[in-house]
Parts: structure tokens; sequence; C-alpha cells
């Protein structure tokens, strides 16, 4: 598969820095809002967007740290670039440093963890375990 190698979570990375540095928009104005059976409306905002975004691609890293037992140390290598640049970017640089890039930031982190635990319990169903009569061929 192509996306082995590759943090989903760049992707809500890269859009939140394109809004907020090319398109110079804010992130608490409403996109769109629904009407809920309490007859009032919810407003989405596109912080909170990108964050459902990033909740579904982090879904998507679950299964691929699941599924792919030789993707390994480049994805978690990448991960780690990827959580320790979001966690510079929010705490230096101000148009960064809202709710929305901090819960992107919580994703990319919680990313880095589950991949690391998952990856590390694969590992011990390698080991395979030799009696003595097996080493001696008898």
């Amino acid at each position: 598969m192509f996306l082995i190698a590759f943090p989903l979570l760049l992707i809500p990375f890269a859009l939140y820095n394109m809004v907020a540095f090319l398109l110079n928009m804010p992130f608490g104005d409403t996109l769109f809002s629904f009407p809920l059976p309490s007859n009032t409306r919810m407003a989405v905002t596109l912080g909170d967007a990108l964050v459902v975004l990033a909740a579904l691609l982090l879904y998507l890293e679950f299964l691929k740290a699941a599924r792919f037992a030789s993707k390994g140390v480049m994805d978690h290598i990448l991960a780690l670039l990827l959580f320790a640049g979001m966690a510079c970017e929010l705490a230096l640089v101000p148009k960064a440093q809202t709710s929305a890039f901090l819960f992107l930031t919580t994703l990319a982190l919680v990313d880095l963890l589950a991949g690391v635990s998952i990856g590390s319990g694969r590992r011990h169903k390698d080991i395979a375990i030799e009696t003595h009569e097996d080493m001696t061929g008898a």
C-alpha cells in the first residue's frame, strides 16, 4: 500500500497552515450549521472541521499500524517528526495558538504513542522457542 510511510495527519496540519498563513482566515468563523431535534442549530467552524478530519485520519493510522507489520521504524520516525514540528509551531507561532491546533497536536501525539504501542506488541510474535530435541535433531 502506498500510504504506509506517509503520516496521514500531515494533511490537516498542512491544511491548517495553508488557511492560517496563506488565506489568513480565522478558525472560529462558521462554515455551516445544521438543525438538531431540539429546534436549535449546531454551528461547525473551520477548526472543528479540521479536527474531525484529523480524527478520521487517525482512525486510518490505527488501521495502518495494526495491519502492516513491515512499516515499522520509518512510520514511527515520521510520526515523531510531525508531532515535534506541530508542538514547536504550537509553542512558538502565535497564529497556531488556537484550540483547533492544540487538538490537532494532541491527535498527532496519540498517533505517535499508539503506533509505537501497537508496533511493540507485535514484535513478540517473532520469538521462536526451540527445545533441546529440535536443536539436536533427535
